[in-house]
């Protein structure tokens, strides 16, 4: 195995040496949230990107499977959503073979504590109105799409992609307070406040400001997409009740 790394184009030339597809899902945002410094969104989800696919063709490589999310192309102005799209962008203008992998949000991340999703402690902060329904999908399945896209014949240049169930976040509330037994105190910050809350945050905050864009995101853009990638690449996926249930269940069964 060959490190390489985002901020330095060397070791992704390395990295790239005899490889027939790169898989590239990596961003900063978490490690931004959880406080490091360097590198930012730009510099990682962006220009590391760029450097990666230009290595990737300058090695040679054939296939490039890269993980976007729908409605990128929304103009809400967040680091993270102009990171995605410049490397879209990049993507068709290579003469390598491209699968661009737009996937719904992750019930492990949404419906978590990071994202103010606290069912154990029983508080819950929706962007907006929370009635938008959206088809949050598992990692795993995720993972197993992407691994497919890697190595299948000819998958498709986009490949948009959700869970099997369309739930709004109103809705996720109502059925973990069903399992848990009880109430969670719910906040709705306004869409105005989110959108002034992005434009502060921008170049103070860049991982705060996309995490805020895609709350919104997921409030102003209903899904129209659904589970058919999963299910025709024999992934059974994993419904958004039954990662909300387990996470209620557990909670009870502590409380």
């Amino acid at each position: 195995m060959t490190p390489g790394d985002l901020t330095d184009p060397e070791s992704l030339a390395a990295a790239c040496q005899g490889v027939t597809a790169v898989v590239a899902t990596a961003t900063m945002i978490a490690r931004r949230l959880a406080g490091a410094t360097r590198p930012t969104i730009h510099e990682a989800d962006e220009q590391g990107m760029a450097s990666l696919i230009a290595a990737a063709e300058s090695a040679g490589v054939r296939r490039f499977v890269y993980l976007s999310f729908p409605g990128v192309e929304k103009a809400i102005g967040t680091p993270l959503e102009r990171a995605k799209l410049a490397t879209e962008e990049r993507l068709r203008g290579s003469a390598m073979q491209r699968v661009i992998i737009r996937s719904d949000a992750f019930q492990e991340i949404h419906f978590g504590a990071a994202a103010r999703f606290d069912v154990a402690a029983g508080k819950i902060t929706i962007i907006g109105r929370g009635d938008s329904k959206r088809r949050w999908v598992s990692t795993g399945d995720i993972a197993a799409l992407v691994a497919s896209a890697a190595v299948e014949p000819d998958p498709p240049s986009l490949i948009t992609v959700g869970g099997p169930e369309a739930m709004t976040k109103n809705e996720a509330v109502a059925f973990v307070e069903e399992v848990a037994g009880r109430r969670m105190k719910v906040q709705h910050m306004p869409r105005p406040i989110a959108r002034m809350a992005i434009r502060l945050l921008n170049k103070r905050n860049d991982a705060l400001a996309s995490a805020f864009g895609a709350g919104l995101l997921q409030d102003i853009r209903p899904a129209d997409w659904d589970d058919a990638a999963l299910r025709e690449r024999g992934i059974t996926p994993r419904t958004a009740s039954d990662f909300l249930r387990q996470q209620a269940e557990s909670t009870a069964s502590h409380g």
